[in-house]
């Protein structure tokens, strides 16, 4: 009986044809939480399904969590980069600094899930840190702390300029711990503690935290994210302050009508900058954009430029103190986040720079990080989704050719039409830290390739793997043009060894496992031969290639090795290929060729002559006359079926 036909039968109980996956679908649908997941399997057993049923239950649950896992980081990491940006644009129109810090705890404590979240400001009058906003807090002494400098986690992070954190704060000996600090942590009740310095320029002003009421350990990411907060807020307070300066520079000096009127200009310069910098946040501008408003606003020219083609002494004074630094006529302000260098904002030409127009270049540069952080982590997201699907075909792991269709169709690939597998190493001979670079970079440029592509791309064995559309492309040129683009794209040598042409792997995903094989052994060859640096697929090792080949094409091998005097014989009567046949027999002597074919010696002279301008001058040489006498006895070994 079917799998598929409905029965009934005591000792199996009741089966049912409904598809496994249908109930998590509705899961995933309605967004239940992950304890849901279990209730169709134990529902299953319950009314004593067969254990093929519950199988597939099984499978497709763990699918279906897998699933609801990306969802829900897609989802973290668009709330957060959506925070981000509506926290940027708050700034643009600061009006209200208090508002705009609340708004900054907030949002770092509903995106990390934490019970607390607080700020606090450095007192250069007192020498210590004091709190100025909380969110989630209930205890009075805490929200009313003082902390000196060093003491604490806070203290520590104030004095230091460095983040901190710890997921034991009261067991954590690494901190100096004070009565008062202690007792108002305790009457928090808090344990686990985030902290990142608020930084104008190589001044820190405060601390920004996250905290929980339970153990927890802090994810890199997570610091990263409160980190950008905290370059919000202190640049909040830093335009907060510059408004207040503004404001009783306005009310101190005699001729206010004047200075208003001779700096209405360059306010108003600063608002439209800070309008179109929100605004191309919003509708997702790229870094060009952000240097092409920016150029408008201070009439002048301003690009991006990489971090190697930015003046190297003023990219790094800028990136120390956080403002732009004047080199001969131009401004550099570097592009920086989280302490990893991203290149810089240049004005061209503009020796002559008012400090609110200065402090437009610094904004742009701050929100040109955000551009670029944002851009790097879809990117990522899209890589680790690419790799996953490549992994899941050359594991078998999954074996729905629906599934993979529609997961390869959001990535703009088509599991149906042919493919090229390609396996790709590096050559690098530098020390373990520089190859794991090069390894990094090898991976970013492959996944790049995939997606112009339309392809796939992971990193597999100390290498990287890639399948590409075969299109109307032989795979030994897919092969070399692969490694010449990545060997360009890395600056160091990548070989890289290329399987047949592969169809239907959806269908049947051992074919990616075997062409991988294949591939790998291309590439191992390549190396063994002396040909790193350098991409082949089978086809180009002669008979070698029937040994790398998965698929051992005897007639491809004979038809690019003999292929022109068969059809030259067919096509005219000759007797070519009998002649090369006994002149081999002969010791590739002419006289006894013609002894052997019984014809006179010119004859067989001509006959050698058409031969050598069919097969090319070089056909007599040992590598090529081994690989034609092969080719000559696999002809006559496939001749009767042939016939």
């Amino acid at each position: 009986m079917s799998r598929h036909q409905p029965h009934s039968d005591a000792a199996s109980g009741p089966v049912t044809t409904e598809d496994p996956q249908a109930p998590f679908l509705e899961l995933l649908a309605r967004g239940a939480s992950a304890d849901a997941y279990e209730q169709p399997v134990l529902l299953a057993r319950a009314e004593g399904a067969t254990p093929e049923r519950i199988a597939a239950l099984e499978a497709a649950k763990v699918l279906a969590l897998r699933v609801r896992a990306e969802m829900e980081g897609r989802r973290r990491r668009e709330a957060e980069l959506s925070a981000l940006f509506e926290t940027a644009h708050d700034l643009a129109g600061l009006r209200d600094l208090d508002a705009v810090l609340h708004a900054i705890v907030q949002r770092a404590r509903s995106l990390l899930g934490t019970d607390v979240a607080y700020l606090t400001l450095n007192d250069p009058v007192r020498g210590d840190t004091y709190m100025r906003v909380t969110e989630g807090s209930v205890a009075a002494r805490f929200q009313q702390l003082r902390l000196g400098m060093g003491e604490g986690l806070g203290g520590l992070v104030a004095q230091t300029a460095r983040p901190y954190v710890t997921d034991n704060y009261g067991h954590d000996v690494r901190f100096q711990h004070t009565h008062s600090i202690d007792a108002g942590v305790g009457d928090e009740g808090l344990v686990a503690i985030l902290g990142v310095p608020l930084m104008l320029g190589a001044q820190v002003i405060g601390v920004l935290f996250a905290s929980d009421r339970r153990a927890r350990v802090f994810e890199r990411e997570e610091i990263a994210l409160l980190g950008s907060f905290a370059a919000l807020a202190a640049a909040a307070i830093d335009t907060a302050n510059l408004l207040t300066e503004t404001r009783q520079a306005l009310n101190e000096l005699e001729r206010a009508n004047e200075i208003i009127r001779d700096r209405s200009g360059v306010i108003e310069r600063a608002s439209d900058v800070h309008d179109r910098l929100a605004e191309l946040v919003l509708r997702g501008g790229g870094v060009h954009d952000v240097a092409a408003a920016v150029s408008e606003v201070l009439d002048g020219t301003v690009e991006f430029t990489d971090a190697e083609e930015a003046p190297g002494h003023a990219l790094e004074a800028s990136r120390a103190d956080g403002h732009a630094v004047r080199h001969r006529d131009d401004w550099v302000a570097a592009v920086a986040a989280g302490g990893e260098l991203l290149g810089a904002l240049v004005l061209r030409g503009h020796p002559g720079l008012d400090p609110v127009d200065q402090r437009t270049l610094e904004r742009a540069a701050m929100v040109t990080s955000l551009l670029l952080l944002a851009r790097r982590s879809a990117a990522e997201a899209e890589q680790r989704v690419r790799g996953e699907l490549l992994d899941d075909l050359l594991d078998g792991r999954d074996r729905d050719p629906r599934l993979l269709r529609e997961r390869a169709e959001r990535l703009h690939a088509d599991l149906d039409a042919t493919h090229v597998v390609l396996a790709a190493r590096l050559e690098s001979t530098g020390d373990a830290e520089q190859e794991a670079a090069a390894r990094r970079r090898l991976g970013s440029a492959a996944n790049h390739l995939a997606a112009t592509r339309h392809g796939l791309a992971a990193a597999r064995d100390g290498g990287t793997v890639l399948l590409l559309p075969a299109h109307t492309t032989a795979a030994s040129e897919l092969a070399s043009h692969v490694a010449g683009r990545l060997s360009e794209a890395i600056h160091e040598s990548v070989t890289v060894g290329a399987s047949a042409p592969v169809e239907g792997l959806a269908g049947w995903t051992e074919r990616a496992a075997a062409a991988y094989v294949e591939a790998q052994r291309c590439l191992d060859a390549l190396r063994l031969l002396g040909r790193s640096g350098q991409g082949a697929a089978a086809e180009d090792f002669g008979f070698l290639g029937l040994l790398l080949a998965d698929s051992r094409d005897v007639g491809g091998f004979v038809a690019r090795t003999i292929g022109e005097v068969i059809t030259y014989d067919e096509r005219r009567g000759t007797d070519l290929l009998r002649t090369l046949d006994a002149y081999f027999a002969s010791g590739m002597s002419p006289a006894r060729t013609k002894d052997a074919l019984h014809v006179h010696v010119n004859t067989v002279a001509q006959r050698l002559e058409r031969v050598g301008r069919l097969l090319g001058e070089d056909w007599q040489t040992p590598e090529r006359a081994l690989e034609i006498q092969l080719a000559l006895r696999l002809h006559r070994l496939a001749a009767p079926d042939i016939a």
